[in-house]
């Protein structure tokens, strides 16, 4: 492959995030958690529409967070949850780990998020406390419709919005739908702390419970409040009270450090979604007639972190990956295509095949989109690639 020229992701992280935290740093500031974690979790919980918010290590540790917390808190029926068919490997891991009965669900063929006519037959069918959905690279699913099915069905629904940080629903931003809801601010996401993760939710008891879990189960990361009602229930005395430990949690904890970053961030978020809204716009128009890619309700807003598409077939996706390595273009399959073709699933489960899974799956690829294309990029981007479809 030739020198990469245009990359499917860059750092959000600019040149004056950096001088910023160096002069940070000679401070002499404390870099693992402190003061800078409540401030960042509290200006994203204003910033997207929730009560609460939990930074943590990254996205996955997230789901992770979001899975785990729906146990210690006891509130689910059984174990049973649906999980997506296209999203990532650690949107479903954690159903795996924690000894749920994960049941996979078919892509949409307009957003490719969960299909709700085969998501409706598996909660007849199987009657799930849990649906866990993914908001597929930035395109809100069809959420007026997804939360009638909750409405109708009673489910709890966890939101994976990992890598659609900044997108919109009609007005309502996305992680805002799910009982608890997940982002990820790893490098080339809609924003960066390095690493890091997020857990959303308008529900204390999740809240308490995930500040808890997120660090070994302890109780310090507490309200007075919270802290004092978990006192008096276990008659515990205030020598021990710091160092209790309530259930058996993970040390999942981001820092100070990344916090620092995360704060500056949010506060450019409206510039970089514009930036990316552009960029998919501009996509859709270049290439929209020649091939198959994501359908979204147009009062919605797309802050999407790559442009994907399908090929006609395996064949002419195989010359598009050509040309553009050719000319320095990055690009890669679509997502991690169908996970049920994976084998952490179809060892357990058998292979899941399902026609727009498979689709996405054998055709799919990415394009980049991000904050630093400008519309000639993005133009030479797209005549790369249908030049290489004539």
């Amino acid at each position: 492959m030739k020198e990469i020229k245009y990359h499917l992701a860059e750092d959000t992280i600019d040149k004056e995030d950096i001088s910023q935290l160096i002069e940070w740093l000679k401070t002499n500031p404390r870099l693992t958690k402190g003061e800078l974690t409540p401030a960042f979790e509290k200006k994203w919980s204003d910033w997207v529409g929730r009560k609460y918010s939990v930074f943590c290590n990254s996205g996955s540790s997230a789901n992770l967070l979001m899975y785990y917390a729906l146990l210690v808190s006891g509130v689910l029926k059984n174990k049973k949850v649906i999980v997506p068919s296209v999203g990532w490997a650690t949107t479903i891991a954690p159903a795996i780990q924690f000894g749920f009965e994960p049941i996979m669900c078919e892509a949409d063929k307009d957003t490719f998020g969960l299909d709700l006519e085969h998501l409706e037959k598996l909660l007849i069918e199987h009657n799930p406390s849990t649906v866990v959905m993914v908001q597929v690279l930035g395109v809100p699913h069809k959420m007026d419709e997804l939360m009638a099915l909750k409405e109708k069905y009673g489910f709890i629904l966890l939101e994976d919005a990992c890598a659609s940080m900044g997108s919109s629903y009609k007005g309502r931003k996305v992680g805002t739908f799910g009982d608890m809801a997940s982002f990820s601010l790893y490098f080339g996401h809609q924003l960066s702390t390095i690493e890091g993760g997020l857990v959303s939710t308008d529900n204390k008891v999740f809240n308490d419970v995930l500040l808890r879990i997120r660090s070994h189960g302890w109780g310090k990361d507490l309200n007075k409040e919270a802290r004092n009602e978990l006192i008096k229930k276990y008659d515990i005395d205030d020598f021990h009270s710091p160092f209790v430990f309530y259930d058996p949690g993970f040390n999942l904890r981001s820092t100070d450090l990344n916090a620092f970053l995360g704060i500056r961030q949010v506060d450019k978020i409206e510039w970089l979604i514009k930036r990316r809204r552009e960029n998919h716009a501009l996509y859709k128009e270049l290439l929209g007639d020649y091939f198959y890619s994501q359908k979204y309700d147009k009062e919605s807003i797309i802050c999407s972190i790559h442009f994907g598409a399908l090929a006609k077939d395996g064949e002419e996706r195989r010359k598009i990956v050509k040309a553009l390595e050719d000319n320095g273009i990055e690009t890669r399959i679509f997502s991690a295509g169908n996970l049920g073709l994976h084998p952490f699933w179809f060892e357990r489960y058998g292979k899941f095949s399902a026609l727009m899974a498979d689709r996405i799956h054998y055709t799919g690829f990415f394009l980049p989109q991000n904050p630093s294309l400008n519309e000639n990029d993005i133009k030479f981007i797209s005549s790369v690639v249908l030049e290489s479809i004539k």
